[in-house]
């Protein structure tokens, strides 16, 4: 079944309280395109999170944002500089005798003094935040193709009923081809016939030739046959588990030609009514079909 290219999904996943948090916003693109907004010392993951992508999604544009998150207790440390603090408080001690001030020194005080204390940073566990990291953007990955599959659905559904119009409108054009060479074949002789009047008569081999040839030029079987064979192929591609959208933005070129040569064999105002009709509806498909995957 199609997929479609446009969804969203997110997920999070704690591993040993690092804990992942994803978000995947995936639009309409001719090629898989991977944007990834990711904390600055998370930057060595991007190869590996663009293969997980790259293993799921064919086609897209994919914007990823990932946080990280430090849950456990000493997560946030702090240390104390023991030696500044004792020489910043017998400087004030020293500055409270000079000065004969007779108020006690406080703790805050001390910690008026700058850098007494510092953040203590807490040494990351790379593996540990990738088993993160991974686990998190394949479990979005997973929400997102669920998405993807059922906004294919309804792109398939739509795309069957159209197509059905397309073939109710081809029988209709196939039931009136069939007259077009005869139609052709009379129009030929009537003018010969209005052309000639009081002039000795033609050849009628020479002249059943060249309506013969007229005829056939105005016969549109082929591309009736084949535009046939385009609807079977297009069904049996919505139908298939395998990324559809070049193939059937290929075959809707396919259809187009075929239409715009019917159109100019016809030479018939309701043949031609009909197939503008045709070539509108495959524009709306033409649409429909940008969105698949």
């Amino acid at each position: 079944m199609i997929k479609s290219m446009t969804a969203f999904s997110e997920a999070s996943y704690t591993e040993n309280d690092i804990r992942a948090e994803v978000e995947i916003r995936s639009y309409n693109s001719k090629n898989l395109d991977v944007a990834l907004y990711l904390p600055g010392y998370c930057r060595r993951f991007e190869d590996g999170i663009k293969k997980i992508v790259a293993g799921t999604l064919a086609r897209g544009r994919v914007e990823i944002r990932i946080s990280v998150k430090d849950e456990s207790e000493d997560a946030a440390s702090f240390a104390v500089d023991e030696k500044r603090a004792r020489a910043y408080y017998k400087a004030l001690a020293s500055l409270k005798q000079n000065l004969a001030i007779d108020s006690a020194i406080t703790l805050d005080h001390v910690l008026a003094g700058r850098e007494m204390i510092q953040d203590e940073e807490k040494e990351t566990d790379f593996d540990l935040v990738w088993q993160a990291v991974s686990s998190a953007v394949t479990q979005a990955l997973s929400a997102l193709t669920t998405m993807r599959a059922n906004e294919g659905e309804n792109l398939a559904i739509d795309l069957e009923e159209r197509m059905n119009l397309i073939e109710v409108e081809l029988k209709t054009i196939e039931d009136r081809a069939a007259d077009i060479p005869k139609i052709y074949r009379e129009r030929l002789m009537e003018r010969i016939s209005r052309l000639t009047a009081g002039v000795e008569a033609l050849d009628p081999v020479r002249l059943s030739q060249e309506a013969a040839i007229l005829a056939d030029k105005s016969d549109i079987s082929e591309e009736i046959v084949r535009v046939h064979s385009h609807i079977k192929q297009f069904r049996e591609i919505l139908s298939s588990s395998k990324p559809a959208g070049r193939k059937l933005n290929f075959l809707i070129q396919e259809f187009n030609r075929e239409f715009n040569t019917m159109g100019s064999k016809s030479g018939q105002a309701e043949l031609s009514h009909t197939i503008v009709n045709l070539k509108s509806e495959l524009e709306k498909i033409r649409e429909q079909v940008q969105n698949i995957e």
